[in-house]
């Protein structure tokens, strides 16, 4: 705990940061300062197991875009959203590139690409980019798509929802038949709805991912070499070890030193 805080501070920030989250004007800076000086005791809950519902009660901006960028920069010296904009800027033009001509090889691949150009409606942006890489990695690595974007009517309420369809891994819900026409987005965790409405697809990807850091939560064995590849893409460290769940029965070699993201929690 920082020396100038004590165990009552805490729960007074915490109680003040749970009556601001039911208002609809908060100052997002003084949102960031409670976060930052409370960082102990979020990861404490975190660490000690609490539930994914206990935590949006008791921790509500942690789902919500700026409490997640905050308490992931704390857990990882990373800007979150930053990383992944400069690394798109920098490198996802050549990986697109390398996607559609020598990944189109792979016939799911170049299916993929075919569907984008039809569904991307000529759209420009580096959010489209980053739909694009995103899409074409799942064909690239033979990875289930409802892993990850769990698709809904337009209109749906959070209420109306199917949560015991979802993954209990961290899941995008697509307000649309796309994500390139959609213009709402929820994230779930652990078949609850964390955050309901999410503008765009870096913010709600930025998220999801943020998520399994920020969560001590292993990536799913069905995405684990999308989310890896990413993970170096965008150099989001550690450079060894895995995030990914361990296989049953997957032995280890007791020399091999275990990496600091591979936590586990209930999920």
């Amino acid at each position: 705990m920082p020396h100038n805080e004590t165990k009552e501070n805490q729960l007074d920030k915490q109680e003040r940061m749970k009556i601001m989250s039911k208002t609809t004007n908060v100052d997002p800076e003084e949102v960031s300062n409670l976060l930052k000086a409370t960082y102990y005791s979020q990861r404490k809950d975190i660490n000690n197991g609490a539930s994914i519902q206990q935590l949006c009660e008791n921790w509500p901006f942690l789902f919500q875009e700026v409490g997640m960028c905050v308490h992931f920069k704390q857990l990882t010296g990373i800007d979150l959203k930053e990383m992944f904009l400069k690394s798109l800027d920098k490198k996802g033009q050549r990986l697109l590139n390398f996607l559609k001509t020598v990944g189109a090889e792979k016939t799911n691949v170049l299916q993929a690409a075919a569907k984008l150009e039809v569904t991307r409606c000529q759209t420009e942006g580096c959010s489209e980019d980053l739909k694009d890489v995103v899409l074409l990695l799942l064909a690239y690595f033979d990875e289930k798509e409802e892993v990850v974007f769990h698709y809904v009517e337009e209109s749906c309420l959070v209420e109306d929802v199917e949560v015991d369809k979802l993954p209990a891994t961290p899941c995008i819900i697509v307000c649309g038949s796309s994500c390139y026409t959609s213009k709402l987005f929820m994230l779930s965790i652990d078949q609850k709805i964390t955050a309901p409405h999410i503008s765009t697809f870096i913010s709600v990807l930025c998220m999801m991912f943020g998520s399994y850091y920020c969560f001590n939560i292993h990536y799913p064995l069905e995405l684990g070499s999308n989310l890896e590849f990413m993970q170096r893409c965008f150099s989001i460290n550690p450079e060894k070890g895995t995030k990914v769940e361990p296989r049953k029965n997957k032995k280890t070699a007791p020399s091999e030193p275990p990496s600091p993201y591979t936590h586990s929690r209930p999920c």
